[in-house]
Formats: structure tokens, C-alpha cells, sequence
């Protein structure tokens, strides 16, 4: 079974590194759950992106190499 990819599909160091960047986090986690159509999970990252979900993406990212899915609504 393949791994889940994040942010767009690309590859989890690429992921990792658009995690670690804010402005890129918040974009790139806002429109990835828009199109896998979770608009709940997408309006919370838009408003809370540069704070605790932010923070929680990277512990996500480095711990279980995958972004914070516990927002999934």
C-alpha cells in the first residue's frame, strides 16, 4: 500500500519543507482541503493557519511524516 502524500502529492521532505514555511503552510493546507472537500477543515486553516495549526502541522510532519488530519470535519 502506498503512502498517503501530502500537499498536492508530492513527496514528504517537499511537504516538510512547505510545512516549515508559514505562509506556505496556511496556502498549501487551506487549498489542499478544499479540494479533497473538506471545507470545514479548510475555512479553520484559513483562520487559525499561522497559529496552533501551524504548529501542530510541523509536530504532525516530523512525528507521523504526514500534515494534522485530526481537522478532517
Amino acid at each position: 500500500m502506498a503512502a498517503k502524500k501530502d500537499y498536492f502529492g508530492l513527496s514528504w521532505i517537499v511537504s516538510l519543507i512547505l510545512a516549515i514555511i508559514p505562509v506556505t503552510s496556511w496556502i498549501c493546507g487551506a487549498v489542499t482541503r478544499f479540494q479533497e472537500g473538506k471545507y470545514v477543515a479548510a475555512i479553520i486553516r484559513l483562520v487559525f493557519g499561522f497559529t496552533i495549526v501551524w504548529v501542530l502541522d510541523l509536530i504532525f510532519m516530523v512525528m507521523n511524516k504526514s500534515i494534522l488530519r485530526i481537522l478532517d470535519i
